[in-house]
């Protein structure tokens, strides 16, 4: 008996049952599904990884250049803003892109009014930063160092979007309030 045969003789009512009783190309079907759902959360976390590795990698610079201040050695070179901030870029370059990174340095009158929050960047009409501070202070002051980089993220895939700035990219910062050692 040909295949043509069999189908003639079962007619055409029953091809629509004998489609869904046949579990043929099942696994293929299941896989389909959950597919998208599995990539997009392979996608999520990934991007969350990269997201949280490089807050704790600035986190790290900053203790790092905090200790440059703290000990006196920003005062004592005459370090302007602009060295200052490629001593930060040194520490932090495989990951980061150093024109991207702003450092705000500021003198605390009193621990409570070390103020270590978010600092939004404002923008000139040039696109310059123009609201951080360069003050290391001098022998006992309290300090705030906060670094800040705006770090390109992507609409991940279902929605999900670590931004939390209006250009659609992540806001991310570092910070360190601490006094500055007697002098000698």
């Amino acid at each position: 008996m040909t295949e043509p045969d069999l189908v003639s003789k079962n007619g055409g009512g029953n091809s629509c049952a004998a489609f869904l009783r046949d579990s043929k190309g099942a696994t293929a079907v299941e896989f389909a599904l959950v597919a998208a759902p599995f990539l997009a959360l392979i996608i999520a976390l990934f991007q969350t990884f990269l997201v949280f590795f490089a807050q704790e990698l600035l986190e790290e610079v900053v203790i790092q250049s905090a200790r440059l201040v703290k000990t006196g050695q920003v005062q004592t070179q005459n370090m302007s803003q602009t060295v200052f901030q490629q001593q930060v870029c040194t520490k932090i370059r495989i990951f980061f892109n150093c024109s991207g990174l702003m450092v705000d340095l500021r003198v605390a009158n009193a621990w409570s009014t070390a103020d270590t929050s978010l600092l939004t960047p404002s923008y000139d009409a040039q696109g310059n930063v123009n609201n951080m501070q360069f003050n290391p202070g001098t022998a006992g002051d309290i300090v705030v160092l906060r670094v800040m980089y705006i770090w390109p993220v992507m609409l991940g895939p279902l929605g999900f979007n670590l931004s939390n700035i209006s250009s659609g990219n992540r806001l991310i910062m570092a910070s360190a309030a601490f006094q500055n050692e007697p002098s000698s």
